[in-house]
């Protein structure tokens, strides 16, 4: 039976949209379509996620003049600009108007992706977030950042570009793997440790219960989380400021992506390597004590994600790719760090030689 669990709003004025959190939400006909204006949709996907949840998605839509379905590969690696013109293709032969809505069903991937195909096809049309993976519900499918990779960094390409609505269903992270899961953990505590640290402190006690997949704590971890996102991007949109804070460890953790392939580590293990940098390093400018640092270790191991970067990367490494961030401005690298636990600051006086002796002691 359908349930909404939770409603929350990201107030950007006219453009304000909900994120509806519940059970069995992808056979909700009347939600669905709430949030569809015209008569065309293209609803994308990928072979993992598709033949799971492609066809209650189908049935929800009902009967209308046109639905194209695309089927992309599953992976990192094909966040490309050569998968972006493979859903160009596909719409342009089908003969879609500016009405049409695009729906992305799956994770951050298929999210970041048809969010970029729809900012830019006939110069915007409207999309819907349906997000499969734990990851993407609490974090990619919130806040209107759409991009593809290019060899040289991650998300270099992309747009701000908000969907209409947001539909999470907590049912489909049961056939989540439990790599995946963990993945997406790792943005979960994010949102503790950059500004909510009671939620922090709830995830310590609740790990286990989270691991479990016990519906009533996914529904609140979620629900947190996207309430912390939704409210810094409601003040900073387009990462003017604040926002960046929501980038705790992902300069470090793009850093992994790129150096090791995109797909051979996943985001949210990469971040949670990068937060560990992060916190590493603000214990070593006296922000944090030694004992937050093993504190945030143990539960990063509790929830199964890694708490070092991988051995083949060293110092050098780190720097060279790095220094193609987005966070890059003039020159000067910005990071995310901590002055608490619950409190982030964004930082841009890092030295090279900070990060060299951070990096080689690990």
């Amino acid at each position: 039976m359908t349930l909404i669990m939770h409603t929350l709003h990201v107030e950007l004025g006219e453009r304000t949209y909900p994120v509806y959190i519940g059970r069995d939400l992808l056979a909700d006909n009347e939600l669905l379509a709430r949030h569809i204006a015209g008569s065309q949709v293209v609803l994308v996907s990928n072979e993992t996620v598709a033949p799971l949840y492609a066809e209650r998605v189908r049935s929800a839509l009902g009967k209308r003049q046109l639905i194209t379905e695309i089927v992309l590969p599953d992976g990192e690696q094909y966040k490309s600009l050569e998968t972006l013109s493979v859903i160009f293709d596909r719409v342009m032969a089908d003969k879609h108007s500016r009405n049409t809505t695009f729906i992305a069903l799956g994770g951050g991937v298929v999210g970041d992706i048809t969010g970029f195909a729809a900012a830019c096809y006939q110069r915007g049309v409207n999309f819907i977030q349906i997000p499969t993976t734990l990851l993407a519900q609490v974090d990619s499918s919130v806040g209107g950042k759409t991009a593809v990779n290019h060899p040289q960094g991650k998300n270099m390409i992309g747009a701000f570009y908000q969907p209409q609505a947001v539909l999470i269903d907590i049912n489909t992270l049961q056939t989540l793997p439990a790599r995946e899961f963990s993945a997406g953990l790792a943005e979960v505590v994010k949102y503790g440790l950059i500004s909510d640290e009671p939620f922090y402190r709830w995830l310590h006690e609740h790990t286990p219960r989270l691991l479990a997949r016990e519906e009533a704590a996914l529904a609140e971890a979620i629900e947190r989380s996207c309430a912390n996102k939704a409210q810094v991007v409601a003040a900073d949109e387009r990462e003017g400021g604040m926002r960046a804070i929501l980038n705790l460890g992902h300069t470090f953790g793009h850093a992994i992506e790129t150096g090791q392939g995109y797909g051979e580590w996943l985001h949210g293990e990469a971040v949670a390597a990068g937060m560990m940098l992060a916190l590493e390093l603000s214990a070593r400018r006296g922000w944090i004590d030694e004992a937050e640092v093993d504190d945030f270790r143990a539960l990063l191991q509790d929830m199964h994600l890694p708490v070092s970067p991988p051995g083949n990367m060293d110092a050098a490494m780190f720097l060279s790719l790095m220094a193609h961030d987005k966070k890059v401005i003039d020159g000067n690298l910005r990071l995310i760090l901590l002055e608490a636990i619950g409190a982030a600051c964004i930082v841009d006086d890092v030295t090279d030689a900070e990060l060299q002796e951070l990096l080689a002691a690990r």
